[in-house]
Order: C-alpha cells, then structure tokens, then sequence
C-alpha cells in the first residue's frame, strides 16, 4: 500500500484492518522459521492426511483462538526482538495472543501433502503459526510456503497498479483509509477550527464512544482524525488540510 502526499500520515490506521491472504501448507515437514525460508525441524509421515481432514482441522482454527508468536518475528521480549534472539540460537518463552481468524479455505494441490489455503484474518494474525499449528493438530508437522498477502481491508491486490502506471485515476479518496473508524461531520463553523488541530470539546462534534474518529466536513471530505484528550475533549492525532493534492493510496505491485 502506498500513500501520497498527506495521505502517508493516515497510513497508521492501516496497519489494525484485516488481513487476506493466499499460500500454500506444506505437510510433514516442520522448519525453524514456520516456512521454506527455514531449516527443516522435523519430518512425519503423514501420507494417510486426507482433505476432509484438513479441512475439519483448519475449522478447529478458525474463529477467536490464541497464538503463540514465532521466533522469526518482530514481537520485542524483553525489550529484545524475537528474531534477534533466533538468530542467536535463543529460544524464549512467549505469551499466548488472543487473534481472530474468520476465514480458513483449504483447497487440495497437485502435489501431494500440499494444500492451497485462503485466509482472512484480524492484523497481527500470523499465517505461518497457522499452518504449523495445523501441521501439529493433524498428528504431524507443517510449514508455509508461496505466502502472499492478498488484500489489506478494502484494499485487493487484485487492484494493485504498478508504479510506473500510476496515475491520478488510480488514486483513492483519503477517507476510504480510515472509513473503519467511527466518524463524525463537522458544521462549517467548526470546521476550521479541526483543519486547523484545535483541542475540542466532544459535544462539539457530537463523538461517542472510544474512538479515534474520523472528522469529515458537510461535503465529505476528511479533515482529521482525533482522539480523546483525555476524557470529555479530543485532540487531534493527524490533521490533513482540505484541498490539494493527496489521497489514500491503493496497493502497488
């Protein structure tokens, strides 16, 4: 995903939208890193697997479950990075993650032991622990392979433009960024004030609930995002100035 002009500022909020992605589970092998990057932990025969099986396992893990984070990872223990610390030949104790994952396809290949998979996931779900896990459920061990993160919230890959071929068409309103967010309209006589960050009462702008919001004018155009500061006011987190150019991007290739 790629933002331009004031529209990097919001590419934050982006990082907490659901997640879709496309790979491949590669049964009775178990690697270090969770995926072909890896070296091999361990071999099973799990030749009597059958789809049916690893359909009604996938099941098992989809829905509201916990995750271990991988060593491979960027999860800081400790004030240390995981995988500063695999690479070291250290392996640390972590904590359980509660995720969500609400969607888990799997789809049988040409080769053997080796399953397509589509995945829609809450952001911080991590696929690899996944198909490792699934691996571990069916008797056995597995990995990730061809891993390819196929849609961040509304924004498909299936809609990437290549940079080269961008152009202002391509271009997606700032507002389709943050449209998770809860938001509120503010009256032209307030809206200056929010173009211009402003600490707010909330009753100005009528916010309810916890927040963040996103500040749109009466035309539609969003002005800010803001937070609470720190109970019965609101701050503004990124303010972006209406007019000009600019404009939540789309994914590139």
């Amino acid at each position: 995903m790629l933002g331009l002009g004031r529209a990097t500022r919001l590419l934050r909020f982006a990082s907490s939208l659901p997640k879709s992605y496309a790979g491949e589970v590669v049964l009775g092998t178990s690697t270090s890193t969770l995926d072909a990057s890896g070296t091999v932990t361990g071999t099973f025969d799990m030749s009597a697997v059958t789809l049916d099986d690893v359909r009604a396992t996938a099941a098992k893990l989809t829905g509201r479950i916990l995750q271990i984070p991988p060593m491979f990872s960027a999860v800081k223990v400790a004030g240390r990075r995981l995988h500063e610390l695999a690479r070291a030949g250290v392996e640390v104790e972590r904590e359980p993650r509660p995720v969500e994952v609400f969607r888990f396809d799997v789809e049988a290949t040409d080769e053997q032991a080796v399953y397509s998979i589509a995945v829609d996931c809450s952001s911080g779900t991590y696929v690899r622990v996944l198909a490792a896990d699934l691996g571990t459920a069916l008797g056995g061990g597995a990995h990730l392979r061809s891993l390819r993160r196929t849609a961040v919230g509304t924004f498909l890959a299936a809609e990437a433009v290549a940079l080269g071929a961008l152009g202002a068409g391509d271009v997606r309103p700032m507002g389709e960024l943050v449209a998770h967010l809860p938001s509120v309209v503010a009256v032209a006589t307030v809206a200056e004030t929010v173009a211009h960050g402003r600490v707010l009462p909330r009753q100005l702008l009528g916010a309810t609930g916890e927040g963040p919001w996103a500040v749109f004018d009466e035309s539609g155009e969003l002005l800010a995002v803001y937070e609470t500061f720190p109970t019965e006011r609101m701050k503004p987190v990124v303010v972006v100035s209406p007019g000009g150019p600019g404009g939540s991007a789309r994914p590139s290739e």
